[in-house]
C-alpha cells in the first residue's frame, strides 16, 4: 500500500514537473502570432496595419507586476508614478494583482536593467518599463523572454519585437510643433528648441520631428537647443542662460517644462512667441492669459496615464488575449484660440499636473485628486 502511494505520489510530481516544463517553454518561445483584431479594439489599437498580434499562453491570476522606471525628477515622470499606483490600486484592477511593486533608478542605465533582471530572477509574470535608453536592453530582453516574463515598454520604448510597446507618435508631436512654428512664422527665424533628456526615445524622436519638418519648409531656421530635461526648474535656468546669451527668439518649443519656460521669457522681459510645447497645466494657464500678447500655443503631448495602458495590456497579455506588438495611443491637443478654463487648464490646480491625463478609449479617466493621493516613492 504504502508503495502504490509513494508511486502515484512520484507519478503526480512527474506529471506537475513535466506540465511547468512545457508551460515555461511555451513562454519561452514567445508569444503565438496571430491574426488581429484586438482583443480591445479600442484601446488596443495597432500601430501601423502591418503590426503583428500577440497571443501569449495565458496564464492564471493574480499576477506580479513590476514597474521599472529611469528618470524620475520631473513632474511627468512624478505623476506617471502616482498614477501607476493609482490605477493598480483601482478594485478591478487589483483584483487581478498579487503584488504591483515600483522601482526608479534615475539615469543609470545599468541600474535600470539591474533591476529588471532582479524582477525576473524573482519570478514577476510582466514588467512595465519606461526604458532609459532603448538599445540596451537586449540581453535583459532575452532573458525575460527565456523565462516568460512579459516586457511591456511605454513612453521610452524599446528597440524589439520580442516586448510589447506602448506609446504616441513621439516624432509626430515633433512635427506638429514645427508646424505650428511655421504657420506663425512664415520666413522662418530663430527657434530656441528647449530638450528633454538626452539619449532617450522621446527626445530624439521629438527632436527628429521638430528637424525634419523645418527642413521640408525651405525657408531658414537656426534653431538654438539647450537641454531642459522636462523639468521646469531645469527648463527655466536653461532658457534664461539662453536668453541672456541669444537676446531674443521668434518661437519657442519645448519638450517639457514649459512653465519654466515661459516663466524665464517672464523674468527676462522676453516679447512673448509662438510656442509649440507640452500639456502642464502651468503652460496652458500662461498660454490662455497671454495669448492677446503673443503667446500663441500649441499645447500636446501624452499624459502620464501612458503606464496605465501598458499595465492593463500586460494584464490583458497574461490572460491570453490578443494585443498588438505595438500599441498607438492619441495625443492630447489643444491650440490657441480654444484654450478653455475648467477643460483644456485648471486654475484651482497645480502648475505641474499633466492635462490630458486620461484615454477614454482604454476607460482611463483620473481626477487630480486619485493622482496626487498617491506617492512617488519605490514600493
Amino acid at each position: 500500500m504504502k508503495s502504490t502511494v509513494k508511486l502515484t505520489c512520484l507519478a503526480s510530481l512527474v506529471g506537475a514537473f513535466a506540465l511547468s516544463l512545457t508551460y515555461g517553454t511555451a513562454l519561452a518561445d514567445g508569444p503565438e502570432t496571430v491574426a488581429g483584431p484586438a482583443s480591445d479594439t479600442n484601446c488596443f489599437v495597432p500601430w501601423t496595419d502591418q503590426t503583428k498580434f500577440y497571443k501569449y499562453p495565458k496564464k492564471d491570476g493574480p499576477y506580479r507586476i513590476a514597474l521599472a522606471n529611469g528618470y524620475i525628477a520631473n513632474t511627468w515622470r512624478i505623476q506617471m508614478i502616482q498614477t501607476a499606483k493609482a490605477y493598480a490600486a483601482q478594485p478591478d484592477v487589483a483584483a487581478k494583482l498579487k503584488e504591483f511593486k515600483v522601482v526608479s533608478t534615475g539615469e543609470d542605465v545599468p541600474a535600470q536593467i539591474s533591476a529588471i533582471n532582479n524582477f525576473i530572477d524573482s519570478g514577476y509574470d510582466a514588467i512595465v518599463v519606461n526604458a532609459q535608453n532603448p538599445t540596451a536592453f537586449a540581453p535583459v530582453i532575452k532573458r525575460a523572454k527565456e523565462a516568460g516574463v512579459i516586457l511591456v515598454a511605454f513612453d521610452n520604448i524599446l528597440d524589439t519585437q520580442d516586448a510589447i510597446n506602448v506609446n504616441v507618435d513621439q516624432k509626430g508631436l515633433g512635427v506638429l510643433w514645427a508646424n505650428w512654428l511655421a504657420k506663425h512664422l512664415p520666413d522662418g527665424g530663430k527657434i530656441l528648441e528647449v530638450r528633454g533628456v538626452a539619449g532617450t526615445s522621446v527626445d530624439t524622436d521629438r527632436h527628429n520631428g521638430i528637424h525634419e519638418t523645418f527642413g521640408a519648409t525651405g525657408k531658414k531656421w537656426e534653431v538654438v537647443e539647450v537641454l531642459g530635461k522636462w523639468d521646469d526648474p531645469t527648463a527655466q535656468k536653461a532658457t534664461a542662460d539662453a536668453i541672456a546669451v541669444h537676446k531674443k527668439f521668434d518661437g519657442i518649443t519645448a519638450q517639457g517644462g514649459d512653465t519654466g519656460v515661459v516663466q524665464a521669457m517672464i523674468d527676462a522681459k522676453h516679447p512673448f512667441v509662438p510656442f509649440g510645447g507640452e500639456t502642464e497645466n502651468g503652460f496652458r494657464k500662461f498660454c490662455a492669459k497671454f495669448a492677446g500678447e503673443g503667446l500663441k500655443c500649441s499645447s500636446a503631448g501624452t499624459g502620464p496615464a501612458q503606464v496605465a495602458v501598458a499595465i492593463k495590456t500586460a494584464i490583458a497579455a497574461l490572460e491570453g488575449n490578443v494585443v498588438p506588438q505595438s500599441v498607438k495611443l492619441p495625443l492630447a491637443i489643444v491650440e490657441d484660440p480654444n484654450f478653455k478654463d475648467g477643460q483644456d487648464y485648471f486654475p484651482d490646480q497645480s502648475d505641474n499636473f499633466f492635462v490630458g491625463n486620461s484615454f477614454p478609449t482604454c476607460g482611463i479617466n483620473f481626477s487630480a485628486q486619485e493622482i496626487m493621493g498617491q506617492s512617488k516613492e519605490n514600493q
